[in-house]
């Protein structure tokens, strides 16, 4: 083995390796010629004094170029069709959708019989959450992977899983898929290799024989699930400790070991040859260690994500990164850019809108989108108003504090509110991970229940038009959690299941609602009327070139409980007001005199007279195509 040299020395090592492998031809030789130089940049910082750096940087790049030659036509030409168009996923016309496969179709045929249904809704984008081999029982929704080139054979095969990415292509929906890279599940073929000592395994995570080491790591990271287990290890049954950021059977990879990115560059790129166009980089904050630290969002993390993006860019390039970073806004936008992760949740975005909604006060969210929403060229959100995780308070203190928010206090709150402990409260969540001696907790619960509808509340449905409405006009791609669109209530049933009674997200990750969809047309019924009014929402957004892209101007009202942006495009402007407060609020022709006179009303499809105000009702919004003086 050998340890990095000069750039030309590993190149020529590489190339050995590549051809030894098979034949390098001359689309794969011109974007190596491109992409070695920052790979190998990345690997010097990585692992540049590992004696084993240099082979397993060859054998990286042999992996690639086999990927490469075994790249199916089709992949290769929409390889083409991306790299011609790199801001495909900018456009206005993206919408997401996400879904557990079981949860909602039962398997993979069950989501292949349901692509009328998408293309009905608009979708362009698809996100299955994981739906590969794992443990039998507690496996954390398919988070604890045994294997990521075999689909749980409860859901399909991956053959099935090939030919339905192929489906969607053709129905104009790129796949989008759950790479678990920062942890497997401890029944991994590489995590019992690991335990048994086995040669050349043995370093794949991070495993120690007594407790000098993890007391000593545990001096500055956190615990992430207190009620799974203490601090960030598990001990195995030999008495040896092995690191477990998440739940006990989630065994963290250790990325020191060149061997580790080697071999799951080789798992991605078998995903991107089975037609997946993006991965969703799950706990990207958190894989790589180093004592002394809190081991979240280190350097070396964003070294790693840049690695795998040209490995990516060798033998698959057009698939694209989604970074999944639930941590302080200012470190989540340090995870987006073109070389590293191209999208993005946005946690903040999400969170904001439902402390907006609770407290009826949209400054907050009016500050995080003037001075927390810009973005790289060629890079884009993911805004959503729920996910299959929980909600969690991620706004930053000293965002809070320059309202005058305490913000432990706030969180507490909050907290509260969205479980239904708070007097007046519209919502019926539940509480996640509650820490009794912390106070820290965060909130389950589907959209329409978290909003109101649940409880009857009037003014529910349109609390969950109005955040859908937010994230479909502030730019990127808007995700829509399915069944959500036709009001999904809590189900409760989880609590009567001993697997999953001891994880409260299951409440908002109930089966597909058949009797909702049923009455999605009857606008007699909340299911009609949501569905109706979302993809009236959806179809104006497609036709809206304003709405491409992430350029958002802020715009101020007297009124705090008004959230104002413009989007400006082209050849015109579109200017959002929503009203998350509990009071018709009347926005003056002074306030609005910087246009002029003459608007246009997107969602009503009329012409306006800005000259006379606009009303808003509570929790109204409006998006008017305006011409700025």
């Amino acid at each position: 083995m050998t340890a990095l040299t000069s750039l030309e020395i590993d190149r020529v090592a590489a190339l050995d390796a590549a051809e030894a492998a098979g034949r390098v031809d001359d689309a794969f030789l011109a974007r190596f010629d491109v992409q070695f130089p920052r790979l190998h940049g990345f690997f010097a910082e990585l692992y540049g004094a590992r004696p084993d750096g240099q082979q397993q940087l060859a054998e990286t790049v042999a992996a690639a170029s086999t990927a490469w030659n075994t790249r199916p036509l089709e992949l290769k030409v929409r390889d083409a069709q991306r790299e011609a168009e790199p801001g495909w996923f900018e456009s206005e016309r993206m919408l997401g959708g996400v879904c557990y496969v079981d949860r909602y179709a039962g398997n993979l045929e069950g989501i292949r019989e349901q692509i009328p249904y998408f293309r009905e809704l608009g979708l362009t984008y698809l996100h299955l959450m994981p739906l590969f081999d794992a443990p039998e029982g507690d496996n954390d929704g398919g988070y604890a992977v045994s294997s990521y080139r075999r689909v749980n054979p409860s859901l399909g095969t991956m053959a099935q899983l090939t030919e339905l990415a192929a489906d969607l292509r053709t129905a104009g929906i790129s796949l989008v898929l759950d790479f678990i890279f920062n942890h497997t599940s401890n029944e991994h073929e590489w995590a019992q290799k690991a335990v048994a000592g086995e040669d050349g395994f043995e370093d794949f995570y991070l495993i120690f024989p007594d407790r000098e080491m993890p007391d000593a790591y545990e001096l500055t990271t956190r615990e992430i699930f207190p009620d799974d287990h203490p601090g960030s290890f598990v001990q195995l049954e030999d008495g040896r400790w092995i690191w477990s950021t998440f739940y006990h059977y989630q065994w963290d990879l250790n990325y020191a070991n060149p061997a580790v990115f080697r071999a799951m560059a080789g798992e991605m790129l078998f995903l991107a040859n089975q037609g997946v166009e993006v991965l969703r980089m799950d706990a990207v904050a958190f894989i790589w260690k180093r004592l002394g630290t809190s081991c979240e969002s280190l350097p070396e993390a964003h070294l790693l994500l840049r690695a795998f993006n040209a490995v990516l860019a060798l033998a698959a390039p057009g698939m694209v990164f989604k970074s999944e970073a639930i941590v302080h806004p200012d470190e989540v936008v340090t995870y987006i850019s073109p070389g590293e992760c191209q999208l993005s949740y946005n946690p903040l975005q999400m969170a904001l809108t439902w402390e907006a909604l609770a407290t009826r006060d949209g400054r907050l969210l009016q500050d995080a989108l003037e001075h927390r929403h810009a973005l790289p060229e060629g890079t884009a959100w993911v805004n959503y108003v729920r996910s299959h995780d929980d909600v969690g308070w991620t706004f930053a203190d000293e965002d809070a504090g320059a309202l005058g928010i305490d913000a432990f206090g706030h969180r507490q709150f909050l907290n509260r509110f969205y479980t239904g402990r708070h007097d007046g409260s519209f919502a019926r969540g539940v509480a996640f991970q509650e820490n009794p001696a912390t106070g820290d907790a965060r909130v389950t619960g589907t959209t329409a229940s978290l909003a109101g509808i649940e409880a009857g509340d009037p003014a529910g449905e349109d609390r969950v038009v109005l955040a859908h409405a937010l994230a479909l006009s502030t730019g990127g791609i808007p995700l829509l959690y399915l069944g959500d669109e036709v009001a999904q209530l809590n189900d409760y049933s989880y609590t009567d299941d001993p697997l999953r009674r001891g994880d409260s997200r299951w409440v908002h990750r109930g089966n597909r609602p058949r009797d909702r969809y049923a009455l999605r047309d009857d606008v007699t019924t909340p299911s009609g009327r949501v569905f109706r009014r979302l993809t009236k929402l959806v179809s104006v957004r497609q036709q809206s070139p304003e709405f491409a892209g992430n350029a958002l101007i802020g715009f101020r009202t007297p009124h705090a409980s008004v959230v104002g942006y413009q989007r400006p495009g082209a050849d015109a402007t579109v200017l959002v007001l929503a009203n998350v407060g509990d009071a018709e609020v009347q926005i003056d022709q002074l306030t609005l005199s910087g246009f002029e006179r003459e608007a246009f009303d997107l969602v009503h499809d009329s012409d306006i007279d800005l000259a006379d105000g606009i009303v808003l009702r509570p929790h109204g919004f409006v998006w008017l195509r305006v011409t700025p003086l």
